[in-house]
């Protein structure tokens, strides 16, 4: 997951960025050693360089990125709760044609309620 939060955070700052690295990006150290693809050479092979020439991304800004990507994320943990645990969209249907909607309106309360916003 702290890879892909740090892969999202490069394609927030800047989407056409190319780079390559093979731990997670935690920290500073782990962010300058991300190899950052400049080219390609004349056997179309990347050319990569451990210099950021990206102005505009730095370790700051990803890591707050990162801090905001993991907080929308964790925003949304009653959701995905709830999800899982929400009558399935079979229910849905049976509920709908036996015409007993007010059931599962019942189980779908109950969801909300052990899973707040």
């Amino acid at each position: 997951m702290i890879i892909d939060k740090f892969f999202e955070a490069i394609k927030i700052l800047r989407p056409d960025t190319d780079m390559v690295w093979e731990t997670p990006i935690e920290t500073e150290e782990d962010f300058n050693e991300v190899q950052w693809v400049t080219g390609s050479n004349e056997n179309n092979q990347a050319i990569k360089t451990t210099t950021n020439p990206h102005s505009e991304i730095t370790w700051d800004l990803v890591e707050a990125e990162m801090i905001r990507l993991q907080a929308d994320y964790d925003a949304q943990d009653y959701a995905r709760k709830r999800e899982a645990e929400y009558p399935s969209i079979q229910d849905c249907v049976h509920a709908i044609l036996d015409d007993d909607l007010e059931n599962l309106q019942i189980l779908r309360q109950a969801v909300k309620e052990k899973y707040p916003k």
